[in-house]
């Protein structure tokens, strides 16, 4: 519970037994009410780690980061405030509670923690993620005036926010098409500066492999050009 309002936490996991034990160890329990896992079909024990250290463990089968997400949600419905971290050791509970604040302080729908502009660990992010997350907020930024710095994981947002963004995306597409979609409704956004980490363990499924980059990279730059063609076209 934070100010009053409930809170969950939603983490979309694929075979990261080595690293969630130790993210779920860190996290705040007087802050956050629910921890949700989507576990997105790993085949190692992480989804028995996750509930060894209290947290919900969902199930996925069908691939995709927005697919796990989408499950978890559907187990927060009654949650005023949802955070949303990766699994992998990256991001940085210690910082939740300045998100919570930054969003309810501000009286915004959606808080970006942004990579960029607070301090991230030598490696953490790969000079192709920089490159992406730069053309992908320009592209954003020329098409609908809105200034991002980060397509980062890690944000919190309101349950009411949530509900009319009225999330799809099954796949990489889901940080970009929340951000485009608040443009789009002229919802208040910010970003707070976070601390990015190298994951704890294992390879990313993004950045660790081209073809993982490729997939991501087509997948946002896809949504921000057809999410425009749609207004161009109305629908």
């Amino acid at each position: 519970m934070y100010s009053g309002r409930s809170v969950a936490l939603v983490i979309p996991a694929l075979d990261e037994e080595q690293a969630i034990g130790a993210l779920l160890s860190r996290v705040d329990r007087t802050l956050v009410d629910r921890i949700v896992v989507a576990d997105n079909g790993s085949k190692d024990a992480t989804a028995q780690r996750a509930a060894e250290h209290g947290a919900l463990v969902v199930r996925e089968p069908r691939r995709g980061y927005g697919s796990a997400c989408l499950r978890a949600l559907r187990e927060t419905q009654d949650i005023d405030l949802i955070v949303f971290m990766d699994a992998d050791g990256s991001d940085d509970p210690d910082q939740i509670e300045p998100l919570l604040a930054r969003l309810l302080d501000t009286g915004s729908d959606l808080v970006i923690g942004s990579r960029v502009l607070g301090q991230a660990d030598r490696g953490a992010l790969t000079p192709i993620q920089r490159y992406g997350n730069a053309l992908a907020c320009s592209l954003v930024r020329w098409f609908w005036g809105v200034e991002y710095t980060d397509l980062g994981p890690f944000r919190a947002i309101r349950r009411e926010t949530l509900e009319r963004l009225e999330m799809s995306d099954p796949d990489f597409g889901w940080t970009i098409e929340m951000q485009v979609k608040a443009a789009q409704r002229r919802l208040r956004t910010c970003e707070l500066p976070v601390r990015c980490h190298v994951r704890a363990a294992g390879r990313s499924k993004v950045s660790g492999t081209v073809s993982g980059v490729v997939r991501a990279g087509s997948r946002i730059l896809g949504y921000v050009f057809e999410a425009r063609v749609r207004e161009w076209l109305g629908r």
